[in-house]
């Protein structure tokens, strides 16, 4: 049966909590269509009180395609796909401390991210996201046609993150537009992070530097974000391709844990007619 959803916005720019679903039992073509177009309209979802086993956090995962393998990070049930995302009183970093699009140095990025948190914690804790749509839009014409064109190196390193846990696969690093275009909406993005992101190629190390410094500060005004907070069992789902996110780690020694299970995706590319 094709399940009657409502779509609440969180803000004008980015975000929207959905309501009416049950995520755990199988959705209909039109109900799903239905999520699928409210993502693409608002680039992040959230879903409440959701209580979902592994297999049917996987079986919604999947059907946005196949799903990603993180290169590093610890995992559940014997299942790589089934990332484990933990913070406690022993933790010594958090996942996503900086701001980030997921997994960005590889050569095809993941499209997008499903978190399922099952324990939060009493206070804080939250996740912000920024619309990257929103960021190059605001950049002046002439900082975007400098923008246009230009590609950049990201590189992935988690040795400092996950320590001994032995990596899934070789730490990727690959080759990305500045800016890329939404194989879906055609809308451009800007696509630099400062968790992956370290040279603009063809630049000397100062002007990257400059360049990458200014716009990392760029994605972090308030007018591209929303703020999520969470609680037991709630659900965000955002698009890698045109949304940064930034884990506020402010609850310490409190324990905020779950599962995310992450989409594959494909090369970015730009497309010039898309402007």
């Amino acid at each position: 049966m094709t399940q009657a959803i409502e779509v609440e916005p969180l803000t004008p720019t980015i975000g929207a909590e959905i309501n009416g679903v049950d995520l755990a039992e199988p959705l209909s073509e039109e109900t799903f269509a239905q999520i699928h177009d409210a993502w693409m309209k608002h680039l992040v979802l959230f879903f409440r009180d959701q209580h979902l086993t592994p297999e049917q956090h996987l079986e919604f995962g999947r059907r946005f395609g196949k799903l990603h393998i993180h290169p590093a990070a610890p995992f559940l049930h014997d299942n790589p796909e089934l990332m484990k995302v933990h913070t406690d009183k022993d933790s010594h970093i958090q996942n996503g401390a900086t701001w980030h699009s997921d997994v960005s140095a590889d050569e095809e990025p993941p499209l997008g991210s499903i978190l399922h948190l099952h324990h939060v914690p009493p206070k804080g804790g939250d996740t912000l996201f920024a619309n990257m749509y929103a960021a190059f839009e605001a950049l002046s014409e002439p900082i975007q046609n400098l923008l246009v064109g230009l590609e950049a190196h990201h590189v992935s390193d988690y040795t400092h993150q996950y320590g001994d846990h032995k990596p899934q696969r070789e730490f990727p690093r690959a080759v990305h537009p500045v800016v890329r275009t939404h194989p879906i909406t055609g809308r451009q993005a800007l696509f630099v992070n400062s968790g992956f992101t370290k040279r603009i190629r063809g630049m000397s190390r100062t002007e990257s530097d400059a360049l990458l410094e200014m716009l990392f500060k760029h994605v972090t005004n308030p007018a591209f974000h929303c703020r999520f907070q969470w609680q037991a069992n709630s659900i965000a789902m955002w698009d890698n391709r045109c949304v940064q996110h930034l884990a506020i780690w402010d609850y310490y020694p409190q324990t905020r844990s779950g599962i995310r299970v992450t989409v594959q995706g494909d090369r970015p590319f730009f497309r010039q007619e898309a402007v």
